[in-house]
């Protein structure tokens, strides 16, 4: 998967100079945000989004048990690519619209792309 990636990046125009940092956003929800979340991201103009299905592995009667929740256990994992301005902006509107900052909604991390090998 990475090798395709890497080399489908070598063709892309991202609409911006690489004079910026490039990050790797990673989102886990659930399913049932899957099109809200893939529309927010489109409509921020992030590049490369890719969707997979999931299935968390903690049953939810355990997490209901010890902490109280109720999770829904399909979930989707969303990847794309964009600038550092941009993944600001995802965030904000990730924990405005979707509440990530609070318990059982989601979670969403960066990596930074230093550079590419071919």
């Amino acid at each position: 998967m990475y090798i395709g990636l890497l080399i489908f990046l070598s063709g892309i125009d991202f609409g911006f100079a690489f004079a910026g940092k490039i990050l790797f956003l990673t989102l886990i929800a659930g399913r049932k945000q899957k099109d809200a979340l893939l529309t927010a991201l489109s409509q921020s103009g992030t590049r490369l989004i890719s969707a997979l299905y999931g299935k968390g592995s903690v049953k939810s009667s355990y997490l209901k048990n010890v902490f109280g929740l109720i999770p829904e256990e399909n979930k989707v994992v969303i990847t794309c690519v964009l600038t550092q301005v941009k993944a600001d902006a995802v965030m904000k509107i990730l924990i405005e619209k979707f509440r990530f900052d609070k318990p059982n909604t989601g979670i969403a991390f960066t990596i930074p792309i230093d550079s590419l090998s071919f």
